[in-house]
């Protein structure tokens, strides 16, 4: 694997342990909240960055992605936590697939980060290109929960 690769895949671990190390002290109920003047919650906010990066992957691959069909009305662009069924993975089972997810997508997707494809409406024609944008939009819901817990803790 090259380098940059390496660094690559370093980079996704580390930063979905910054969201994780943030999350270690907030209880499944306050993973519930939804504060005035937001539309999701911390809950919500999990599921949508797992299933961003495999709607990525394949958006440029055309391969079907391996998250459950259901993950797109519950955390998909536009939904909400009122999509929200029993069936939707608690708090609990969110972080653990999101812990795994980068091992997961390297295991799958780490031989083929050159292989060229037709380019996506943002141009983007490798997974490579697709993770780096993943990690900007896991990012923004970093802030997104980090904006939840202040009106929480307010």
């Amino acid at each position: 694997m090259k380098k940059r690769h390496e660094v690559l895949f370093n980079q996704l671990k580390a930063y979905r342990d910054e969201i994780l190390a943030v999350l270690e002290h907030v209880s499944p109920e306050e993973a519930e909240i939804i504060p005035q003047g937001f539309k999701n919650n911390i809950r919500w906010n999990l599921g949508h960055i797992y299933l961003d990066q495999y709607l990525w992957i394949q958006s440029v691959t055309k391969e079907k992605a391996i998250v459950p069909e259901q993950f797109m009305s519950w955390f998909g662009y536009g939904t909400s936590p009122s999509n929200f069924d029993v069936n939707t993975p608690t708090f609990n089972e969110l972080k653990l697939i999101l812990k795994s997810q980068p091992f997961e997508i390297k295991n799958q997707y780490g031989s083929r980060l050159e292989e060229e494809f037709p380019p996506t409406e943002m141009g983007m024609h490798t997974i490579e290109q697709v993770l780096i944008r993943t990690i900007f939009h896991e990012g923004m819901h970093l802030q997104s929960i980090l904006d939840i817990l202040k009106m929480i803790e307010r």
